[in-house]
């Protein structure tokens, strides 16, 4: 089973103006739950532990847009500088997907993937699935069967984020940064509506902001 960093439901997270925290959202954000600093040490470890089982095979990293491009890029930047410093280096192309779940703070219980059409590209290789998070897992696994059609080699998911809620189909991941409360959370470029993703921090979104920007 995966290890993981587990954020308990009690917990208390870290008052705003402890953090460098963009103004236009000061009055949108409850607290902060996982700073940035906390995020990269646990992705370093992240990228250490793929390298260790998955090293000196050729990955393709596929990068689940829009959520994951930044723990993608810092990822990927770790998973390099292991491979400068290190004995054991991994051979490393990347690829980008699409998929959408989620219309305001719901699921839609519809999983649109974009680009799909080029996982075909995908046959025979080795698979690292970037996910920025893990809520019911119906969209991962959506992904995976489409990507099982393709005949990759292996493939492995590795998701930041992985929420606790009674909705969660018990899907989970082969690597996870951090086990989550059940709440809306934003920033790290998670988003709300499009709306956060230039937030640092992790930080759990307030009910007056769901309605600010809701679409």
């Amino acid at each position: 089973m995966a290890s993981y960093l587990q954020i308990a439901d009690d917990e208390k997270g870290h008052d705003l103006d402890l953090f460098c925290v963009p103004r236009h959202y000061e009055n949108d954000l409850d607290k902060v739950i996982i700073p940035h600093g906390l995020i990269m040490d646990r992705t370093e470890r992240l990228a250490r532990d793929i390298i260790r089982d998955m090293g000196e095979h050729h990955i393709v990293a596929l990068c689940v847009l829009k959520g994951g491009y930044k723990f993608f890029a810092d990822l990927l930047d770790y998973i390099k500088a292991l491979n400068q410093n290190s004995d054991k280096s991994v051979p490393l192309t990347v690829d980008f997907i699409r998929v959408k779940s989620y219309c305001n703070d719901k699921s839609t219980n519809s999983v649109k993937v974009i680009g799909g059409d080029e996982l075909s590209n995908l046959s025979g290789k080795n698979v690292l699935i970037v996910e920025d998070i893990v809520e019911t897992g119906r969209t991962m696994q959506t992904l995976l069967s489409l990507l099982s059609e393709c005949n990759p080699k292996m493939v492995k998911v590795v998701s930041l984020l992985v929420k606790r809620t009674p909705r969660s189909s018990g899907y989970r991941p082969d690597y996870i940064g951090f086990e989550v409360p059940d709440a809306f959370l934003v920033g790290y470029a998670l988003d709300y509506n499009e709306y956060f993703r230039d937030l640092s921090h992790i930080c759990i979104l307030n009910d007056q902001a769901k309605e600010k920007y809701k679409v």
